[in-house]
């Protein structure tokens, strides 16, 4: 599917090239976005649970205020998450030099930042991005919010959505959007909309255009950006599957669950996940040739570092 996009957004940016009209990206800014990860790398799993430790690799690392929802950056070189009074905070990898990206307002509740990150297309006018996609929940409705990933007490804006397809069809949704996830090079995402209870995809590359993908909620955009994980409710537990674009084939990967697995995390190499159980963490092989092994009994939100 996203080839399918980048290939209209290509022809899209070449007919504005050609007629000489601008191209603009929804969020857009043309900040130096931060180096993508060299090569496959497995990388550092890390557990955030909203104390001030993170869990790197079987180690505590004190970050010096709460931690919730950690993300990395595409480099490994900063975590963005959200702190013990709401706000939106830049760190490094071992919590010092912290910021605050942005200051909650008070009244909302933020979660899980998502770095979107890509390098300027010079072929057809593109800029680079370095923004920080947040889930941010106000009087009881979520919408999707950004902000520069360099920003120190920045301003959220409202991210922009739009359908990929033509006329008639429905508009995607404004608000009940949550658990942002992006990845790749072009500034791809996915979230979840709780009213729908759909997974969405934002293809950022041009002009934001969007599609609903399948039901599920929690979804996690692989490295490459041709596959979706995401949580379904089956038989009673939560279980975790993931989804080809170009195939549309939708597989589960836990079918044999007798408890919830949540919360999938990939590997930047795309052939791992990391998922959250009630009894702690574990891994299983992405394409789904292995059952999930338990590496700590450390309950929290997974990620990995570059």
């Amino acid at each position: 599917m996203s080839a399918r996009i980048r290939s209209t957004a290509a022809a899209i940016a070449l007919a504005a090239a050609v007629t000489g009209t601008a191209v603009l990206l929804g969020g857009g800014s043309a900040l130096a976005a931060a180096p993508a990860a060299q090569g496959s790398s497995h990388g550092t799993l890390t557990i955030s649970n909203g104390t001030k430790y993170v869990w790197v690799n079987g180690h505590r690392v004190d970050f010096g205020v709460a931690v919730r929802d950690l993300a990395w950056s595409p480099n490994g070189a900063k975590a963005a998450f959200i702190d013990g009074a709401g706000n939106l905070d830049v760190a490094n990898a071992d919590g010092s030099h912290r910021v605050v990206a942005a200051r909650n307002p008070g009244n909302q509740n933020w979660s899980h930042p998502t770095w979107q990150v890509a390098r300027a297309d010079t072929r057809y006018g593109i800029p680079a991005k370095n923004n920080l996609i947040f889930a941010a929940r106000a009087q009881g409705v979520s919408r999707l919010e950004y902000v520069a990933a360099t920003a120190v007490h920045g301003t959220p804006r409202t991210l922009s959505l739009a359908s990929e397809a033509g006329p008639g069809v429905p508009a995607l949704p404004k608000t009940g959007n949550v658990w942002p996830n992006a990845a790749g090079r072009h500034g791809t995402s996915v979230y979840a909309n709780t009213n729908s209870g759909e997974v969405y995809i934002r293809d950022d590359y041009i002009r934001q255009q969007g599609d609903a993908l399948t039901k599920g909620s929690q979804p996690a955009l692989s490295p490459n950006e041709e596959e979706v994980v995401f949580v379904r409710s089956v038989a009673g537990h939560d279980h975790v599957l993931v989804e080809d674009f170009s195939s549309r084939r939708v597989k589960d990967l836990t079918p044999h669950a007798t408890t919830d697995y949540t919360e999938p995390a990939w590997s930047p190499d795309g052939t791992t996940l990391a998922v959250r159980t009630p009894a702690g963490t574990v891994t299983m092989p992405a394409n789904g040739s292995g059952r999930p092994a338990k590496v700590t009994s450390v309950v929290g939100l997974a990620a990995y570092r570059p």
